[in-house]
Parts: C-alpha cells; structure tokens; sequence
C-alpha cells in the first residue's frame, strides 16, 4: 500500500517537473522581433552590417539605410559587426527595438585622407596632414570656417577680429615670407584665392591641412604658405535625406576699458596743474580749491558752465562713449540641405542665410549662399560626371570701427551726443580736434559693400581599366564687389565739413582653372604603387574703376547718385592678368604596408617673371617605417596600434609680386594732383604747360627688373605619429626647418632714381623652424560614457637671416649701431628700455643725462654709446638719446595651444574648448591715451590715471600727471611692452539628442538642441611687472573688440 502511494507521488513529482520544465523551456525560449537602426559615429547609415544571434547560425544585414530586422530569443544576444567597425555585443533583454553605433576599430588609421589630386589612407601618409574635425567646428556660429579653426590645428595659427565681416588671418607654422604669408585654399579641386568667407560651415565634409613643404609641393607655386583643402558634402547613397539647422546667438562687449567720466576728468586736469606748478584752468572746467597746512592743495569744487561752446548749443554731459556706440547684439544662421542618391550616382541642394549683427552698433553682415552639386556614373560605373556650384551674396556695412573705437576712448565726457537744437556734439575749444563716434556710425550706416561669388567645377572621369582613373577639372572663380559711399556734409562742434560727396566703386576678377590627371593605382604582391600624373592652366583677371562726384543738392541716398553730383568729377580704374601653367606628378610607394615612400615634382611657369626665369621647379621626397607593423614591436609592445616614422624634404614657391613688376610702367594723369605739386596738371605734359587739357602726360610709377626669380622655400619635416591601445591613445610629433631665398621685395623709395624709383628685387632669406605635438585620449565605455580629449601645443621661431642694406632700414632696428633685425622676427619691438619712475631728487640726479627727467618721470636706461672710433658698444655714455634704443620684445607667442574635451552619456554631450599663448610681448597702444595727461591734451584719459603716481602714492607705476611731456614719454619703450599671454575657454557646449523614440513618431531622423558660450572668460597676466592692463591682450590695439556670446541652436535630419 505504502509502495504504491510512493509510486503514485513519484508519478506527480516526475509530472509536475516536466511540466515546469516545458513551461520554463517555452517561455525563456520564447522568440520576439527585433528592429532598429545601425549608423556610424556620424549619424550616418551603415548598410551591410551582420546582425547574429550569439551561439546560433540565424543572422541578418542592414539594408541600404542601416536598418534590420530579426527574430530571436528574447533572451538572447545580438552580435552587430562590421569590418573596420569594433563588434558589439548587446543583450535583447525583451527589447523590440535596439539601435547600435558602430566605431572604428583603428580611429584613424582607415580614414581617407585628401592629399593633393590624390586620396590616402591615413596611415600611409609621409607628409605632415593635420585632418581637422569639422563637426567640431560647424555649431560655432560664425561665417567664415576659418574663425572656428582656431586654435583646433597644431602649427596653424588663427586670428581674428569681432567685425561682423571681419576675415581670419590664417599663418600655417608661422608663415614663409616678407610677403603675403596666406595659405593656399582648395575647395572640390579648385582654388580659390580670396579666402572662403563664402563657404557655408555646414556644407563642409571633410578638412586637410597640408603643412610641410613634402605635403605641399604638389601645389608648387602657391603651396608656399601651407595648403588647406576643403571637400564639400555630397548626396549619399539611400532615401532622400533632409537637414536643418538653425542658432540664435546674442553677442555682448564683455569688458569696456575704464574711462574717466566729465569730474574725473576735470579732477585730472587739475591734479595735472598742481603738478606743474601751475594754476589750474581750463576752457571747459573752473575749480574752487585751496592749499591746506600742510602746503598741500585740496580741490573742493568743480563747476561746469552752462554751454561749452560759444554758440551755446552743446550743454556739458557726462557721455559715455563705449555705452553710446556699442550694443548687445543678434546672430541668426540657418541652413538646409536635401540630398539623395543611388548606385548610379547623387545629388545635394543646400541654402544658407546668416545675419550679423554686430557690438558696434550698426555694423552688419549679412550672407546667403546656395550650392549644388550632383554625380553621376555611366558605362557601369567606368564613366563619372559632375559638378559643384555655390553661388553667395555677401552684404557688409563700412563703419570706421577702429576709429569708432579710438574715438569713444578719447572723446571728452563732458561733450553730449546731441547738441540742443538737434544736431551732433562735437569738440569744443580747448579740445582735441577728434569727431563724435555717434555720428560717424550713423553717417556710414548706409554705406555697404555688396560682393557677389560664384564658385565651382564640372569634371568627368574615366576607368578605363581596373585601378586607372583618367580625370579633367575646370573650374570657376568670378567675385565681384560694389561699394556707393557716401560722405555726407556736417557741424560736430567746431569741426565743419560741407562736402558731400558719392565715391562709387566696382571690381570683377575672374580665376579659372583646368587641371588634367592620370592616376594609376595598382599592387604587385607586396608592393603597392600610387603614381599620379597631370597638367594645370591657371588664369587670373582682375579690373576695378570708380568715379567720385560733390555738390549734392540733397543728401539722402536715394539721391546720391553719380548723375546728381555737380562739382569735381573723377574716375580711375585698371586691371591685371596673369597665368600659370604646371605639369606635377607623384609617385606613393608601400612595401608590405610597412614601408612608405613618395616622390613629387612640379614644374610651374608663370607670366610674371621674364623668359629667362619664366619656370620654377618643386620637387620633395618622402620615407615612412610603419614600426607598429614589424613583428618585433608588436611582440615586445601589444598594445601598440600604431608607431609610424616620417621623414621628407621638399621645395616650394612664391610669386607674390605685382603682375608687371618686370616691367618699368607709366601712368597717365588726368587733372589729378601729382604727387609732387599741388596742382591739376598732368605729369610731363607733352605740351610742356602742364595744364592736363591733353591726355599727352605719364608719370613713371616703377622702375621694371627684368630679372626677378622665384622664392624658393627648402623644408625638412621629422614626424612620429603613435597610437596605444586600438588607438584610444594616439598622438603625433614634428618637427620642422624651413628656409625661404630670393624673397620678393621692394627697398625703400630711392630718391636719386627720380620719379619711379621703386624696384621689385629678390633680396631676403628667412628661416623658420619649430615643433609641433598632438596627443589625444578617447574611449567608450559600457555605462554609455564617452571620454574624447585633444591638446595641441606648437612653437616656432622665426628670423630673418638676410637682407640687403638698402632694406635694412625699413626693418626694427638701427643698422647704423650694428643693431639690426637679422637674427630676429621682422616684427619685433624696438626701443627704449624703461627702468621704473624716479622716486625722489636723489634718484634724478644720479642718473645719466635725459631731457625732461624728474620725480615722478619715467626712467630709461642708458645701454649704450660710440667708442672713441664711432662705434657702438654696450657701455652706458651717461646720455640717454637714440642710442640707447634696442630690441625690447617679441609679439610671436614661445608656444600656442589648444585643448578639446568631448563628454557623452546617452543622449547627452558637454564639449568644451580651450585656446591660448604664452610668452607673446604685446605693445598696448591703449597706454598712450589711459596712462597720461601730457600727449593728447584736449581728449579722455583712462581712469588708470587717477591711480598715477604721487608723492602719497610712490607705490604706483603710472607716471605723475603732467600737462607738458618734457620727457618724452610717448616714445616706443618697455613701459608699452606687457605680457599677451593667455588662455579662453572658446567654446563651451551642451547638447541633447532627443530620443529615437520620440523622434520616429515625427518622422524626424535625428533631432539635436544645443546651449554653446563663447569667449566665455579669459585668463591673463593680472600681476608683475609686464602685466597686461588693457582689457583683451588678443587685441591690444584698436580694432574691433572680440565678444562673448551665447548661443542657441536645432539642428533636424528628416
């Protein structure tokens, strides 16, 4: 009985388990469908990549917009790869949808890379090719890319102004020579040689700069100063695919510099007056003071009469200028694109408006520009045809805003904006002849410049056999600019001007070029060869004229036009040409993909130089041992992903020089002012009356040198590029020499050579060197962190190491001392060397002879005097004059940097961006005007001068306040000199991707919001003795001041 209950049981249990068991099995083994969507770092879709389900054979591949679909275990494993991708393994924990990123396995190392008519891998380069990341770039709200590159490149340095119109000035390792130093710009294959303010951020795919001579030399002529090539985004492959992208930006002026106010200035002249022993007057202030027991005078009273002027239009106030001229002020940006494509080919429209308002009110830019570009293959892919067209407006205000700026710096408080009948205050008696800043805005408002581009190429290409592409590229460069200004009549206190007058200019220029290349690329074994071959024709056209009436009955500009002048009509204009024509070729070789070399040669002739020096010839050569390759490295250090060594020379040129400076020319004068009389007659009248009534007269403008040559620039580049841990660490290393002969100049005016005595000579020799580190961190982490972190420092010296003597004195120096530039940057400081202020009577009379020395004055050291045979040496002679000059600092930085960090987590992403210089002398010009009383009596001073030095206050470095510089104190010296070190945190972002989720319901690809802050804060030398005490050392003269700003931004992928 008992045996059957147990028996029984057993049967339950056994029936139970297995049920249990195929519940269990059932459930955990249930299948769902999963969907999603696989793209690259980028955003892009990746198609073809595997999706299995781990320990199974059942798989899939993403379909031509990276998405798939799959059945599995719904608590299975996904394994998503893709070759050159890492592989990621990812759980389905029931999801139905997974959307993955994939990421490069070797960060770099795979990247194409534009090189120069050709592409490479990244890893195959020789030369020096900095790729520069313009995601980075294209949220920075700005108009010209160039301004968003600061500081992102070792070696290239950026700088820039805050004029809404306002360009960059780009220096590739410091610049090649006394001339022009910009880089050379290709845009889709084609040059372009005034910049490319008219290129739209966004619309850029891709940024290489070529650097070094090696890199370089395939551009030859023009590759002097660096090559930076540009390739512009293309319509890829999949569904039709729209972008978005919108900002608002509010600027502000983030630091004035500190002025003194209508009391303040009263006070100082005051203060001034007592120093000198005199009684304080003046035509605007009168004082009520008196002297105290102990000898010393008190000011109790300042009193302001009830006009300054003697028509008594102009009350006194108590202006300030900065706060009268500039604003707070808006950025717009927009852009859209549409592209799409197949396996036949693509095709992109974009269109972008952008609209600048600037600090300085009534500065504005404002652009638009369209681009188009399709490609298309035929003949089973052997045959491409395309082009690439962008066409832009640019519109730009022409306010003085350097002369605004200087002007709400000196102009008086104490005059008003308005006079009280309603016109412009102005300077009054008593005061420095300097123009209200208001007026100066609002009667240039109108004044715009409207320039016009239209850019682009056509090309087709020929596969004729497997590895060999045949290619011909013309392309287009047509700018035109139109500029009506107007000068209008006006009253501004005592300064009076009647004239009203329309100036009406206009420029074409025209720059075509047809380039023809055969580029065979094919693999014998080991062995991999790249050989390019090919023919340039460049031609240049520029012509420019005005015409310029007065004696305008009405002045609106809508009457301003040429025909409505009655007085003094003059025109003018010219026009140049000139060509090029090249033959290049290059040849890449790699042994096993260890062993690299190229050779490049170029051969450029050019219509500026005569028959006998007509060509130039530009060769380099390359090596590169990828270490990182050999068997013994890897074995002994794997976690070496990359160790490449790099070595090249190459040559380079220049021919920048006017287009007939072979040539003596002549110009003919129409009743203009000679510029050696002061009448309207023409030079060398045949007539001999000189009375200009016959077109018979010319006067020689320069004397022709048949026979200039070309510059030539010899480079040596050392690189090591390396990698650590599947290149999560990477970093390079170069360094670089370069010497520049036979550099193009003009010496100064000779005058015994009579009218047109200026000649171009080849004449100088520059050297450059410096070195160049990049050292990066990036890594993904499984919690969903990403970490990407960039520094780059760079630093080069720069010399000039001959000239000939008839230049030497148009340099910093004093040849006649022996004290000349060679040896040193063309652009140092020279000058006396300023050694504190006398503190007392004890101090002045110990010290060397200086006219105009005296408690409170500036000291200044006597370095210097001629030895008994005329000679200079460096003993003091107990004078100080103009011997005592020397070189007193150097405005090139010891070092530039820059620092990028990248966070992300999830849908999150903070980026921050820093740049900086140390070791750069500035000269403050502001000191001339904020630090004394005595050189611009008539004007504001700062309110640093009410710090100045005084018997109570002999701790102060600011000279005693004086109404007479017996001194000399304006002369160029130290005390001008001051450290423009600093650091500014560039860029500051915050940015949130909004849920694929949320997103897909919209039909919205992507969506992306974003806070940004620029020019958040500076860091500079607050304290010592070389402290800088302007208010921004990246701009320590009179330009436009650089803002800080916020911006706010949607970008929309549809």
């Amino acid at each position: 009985m008992k045996k059957n209950l147990m028996f029984k049981n057993l049967k339950r249990v056994i029936f139970m388990a297995a049920f249990w068991s195929l519940f269990v099995t059932k459930v955990l083994g249930q299948n769902i469908e999963v969907t999603g969507k696989v793209t690259d770092q980028e955003g892009e879709p990746l198609p073809g990549v595997t999706i299995v389900q781990e320990g199974t054979t059942e798989g899939t591949i993403t379909d031509i917009d990276g998405n798939y679909l799959i059945n599995v275990d719904q608590n299975g494993i996904l394994v998503f790869s893709f070759i050159g991708m890492e592989s990621q393994t990812i759980p389905v924990n029931g999801q139905s949808r997974i959307d993955v990123v994939m990421r490069s396995t070797m960060i770099d190392l795979e990247q194409v890379v534009v090189t120069g008519y050709q592409t490479q891998r990244k890893a195959d380069l020789t030369g020096s090719v900095s790729v520069v990341e313009v995601d980075e770039m294209q949220e920075i709200p700005t108009s010209n890319p160039m301004k968003a590159l600061q500081g992102r490149v070792a070696g290239v340095f950026v700088q820039t102004d805050g004029n809404p119109g306002g360009g960059a000035t780009v220096r590739i390792r410091g610049g090649s020579t006394l001339n022009d130093n910009n880089p050379l710009y290709i845009i889709d294959g084609t040059p372009t040689p005034g910049g490319i303010d008219f290129l739209n951020p966004n619309d850029i795919e891709s940024m290489q700069v070529l650097k070094d001579a090696s890199a370089a030399s395939i551009y030859g002529a023009r590759a002097n100063n660096g090559v930076i090539l540009i390739t512009t985004k293309k319509g890829k492959s999949g569904k039709s695919r729209i972008e978005f992208r919108s900002s608002a930006t509010m600027e502000y002026y983030p630091d004035q510099l500190d002025v003194l106010n209508t009391y303040d200035r009263g006070f100082v002249n005051w203060q001034a007056s007592i120093n000198d022993g005199k009684t304080p007057t003046s035509a605007i202030y009168d004082y009520e003071w008196h002297t105290n027991d102990e000898g010393v005078a008190v000011l109790d009273k300042i009193l302001l009469p009830e006009f300054i002027d003697p028509a008594k239009t102009m009350r006194p106030a108590n202006t300030n200028w900065y706060d009268e001229v500039t604003q707070s002020s808006l950025i717009q940006n927009y852009s859209l694109s549409i592209s799409n494509g197949n396996d036949r080919g693509n095709s992109l429209f974009s269109i972008n408006y952008y609209d600048h308002d600037g600090i300085i009110k009534e500065t504005n830019s404002n652009k638009i520009t369209a681009r188009v570009n399709s490609n298309y293959s035929f003949l089973d892919g052997k045959l491409k045809i395309g082009e690439n067209l962008a066409v832009s407006k640019i519109n730009n205000t022409q306010i003085p805003t350097g002369d605004v700026m200087y002007l709400a710096l000196v102009q008086q408080p104490v005059v008003p904006v308005y006079s009280v009948d309603g016109g412009w205050g102005g300077p009054a008696p008593g005061m420095t002849d300097r123009h209200n800043p208001v007026r100066m805005i609002e009667q240039n408002k109108q004044n715009i410049e409207k320039r016009g581009k239209i850019f682009g190429n056509m090309f087709a290409e020929i596969t004729p056999i497997e590895g060999l592409s045949l290619r011909s590229n013309f392309g287009v460069d047509y700018n035109q600019a139109y500029l009506r200004r107007m000068d209008y009549s006006y009253e501004s206190g005592f300064l009076i001007s009647d004239i009203s007058r329309n100036t009406t200019s206009q420029s074409h220029n025209l720059a075509w070029t047809w380039t023809n290349t055969a580029n065979y690329k094919f693999k014998a074994g080991k062995h991999d060869f790249d050989i390019l071959a090919g023919t340039e024709a460049i031609k240049y056209e520029d012509e420019w004229y005005y015409g310029s009436k007065e004696g305008f009955a009405l002045e609106d500009p809508d009457y301003m036009f040429l025909d409505a002048g009655s007085e003094k009509p003059l025109n003018g204009g010219g026009g140049a040409s000139n060509s090029l024509f090249s033959v290049f070729g290059k040849i890449n070789y790699s042994f096993n993909q260890k062993y690299l070399a190229s050779a490049t040669f170029r051969r450029d002739g050019s219509s500026r130089f005569g028959s006998e020096k007509k060509y130039g010839t530009f060769p380099a050569f390359t090596l590169g041992w990828r270490l990182s390759e050999e068997a013994f490295v890897q074995d002994a250090l794997p976690m070496l992903s990359n160790l490449k060594l790099r070595a090249g020379w190459g040559v380079t040129g220049n021919q920048s020089m006017p287009n007939d400076a072979i040539y003596s020319t002549y110009t003919s004068v129409y009743g203009i002012d000679p510029t050696w009389t002061f009448d309207t007659g023409t030079a060398y009248d045949i007539s001999g009356g000189d009375t200009g009534a016959l077109p018979a007269g010319y006067r020689k403008v320069r004397e022709g040198n048949p026979f200039l040559t070309w510059e030539e620039a010899t480079e040596t580049n050392i690189g090591l590029d390396f990698g650590l841990l599947k290149q999560s660490i990477y970093g390079s290393v170069d360094y670089f020499m370069k010497e520049t002969r036979d550099i193009l100049i003009t010496p100064p005016y000779i005058a015994v050579k009579g009218e047109g005595g200026d000649q171009t000579q080849n004449g100088a020799t520059l050297e450059n060197r410096g070195l160049e580190i990049v050292i990066g961190y990036r890594n993904e982490f499984e919690n969903g962190l990403g970490i990407d972190i960039s520094a780059n420092v760079s630093s080069f010296r720069r010399e000039i190491t001959y000239l000939p003597d008839n230049v030497l004195t148009g340099y910093p120096g004093d040849p006649a001392t022996g004290k000349n530039v060679l040896g040193r940057a063309e652009n140092v400081h020279f000058g006396y060397v300023a050694d504190g202020l006398f503190q007392n009577q004890d101090e002045v009379d110990a010290h060397a002879q200086q006219t105009g020395k005296g408690v409170g004055r500036i000291r200044y050291k006597d370095i210097g005097g001629l030895d008994s045979d005329g000679n200079f040496v460096y003993e003091p002679d107990g004078v100080v004059d103009a011997l005592d000059r020397t070189f007193i600092g150097d405005p090139n930085p010891d070092f530039e940097y820059g620092l990028s960090t990248s966070f992300t987590f999830k849908n999150f992403d903070l980026r921050m961006f820093f740049q900086g210089i140390y070791g750069a002398d500035v000269y403050n010009e502001y000191k001339h005007l904020t630090d004394f009383t005595s050189i611009w009596q008539g004007t504001n001073f700062g309110a640093r001068t009410l710090n100045a030095w005084s018997p109570q206050n002999a701790g102060s470095s600011i000279p005693m306040l004086t109404l007479t510089d017996t001194n000399n104190e304006n002369r160029g010296s130290t005390y001008f000199i001051e450290n423009g070190s600093y650091l500014k945190l560039r860029n500051i972002q915050l940015g949130y991707n909004l849920p694929k989720t949320f997103t897909e319901r919209m039909n919205i690809s992507n969506a992306r919001i974003y806070l940004q802050g620029q020019n958040v804060f500076t860091l500079s030398d607050q304290s010592g003795e070389d402290q800088y005490t302007g208010v921004d050392p990246e701009n320590p003269n009179f330009g436009y001041p650089i803002p800080a700003s916020y911006t706010i931004g949607l970008n929309l992928t549809f």
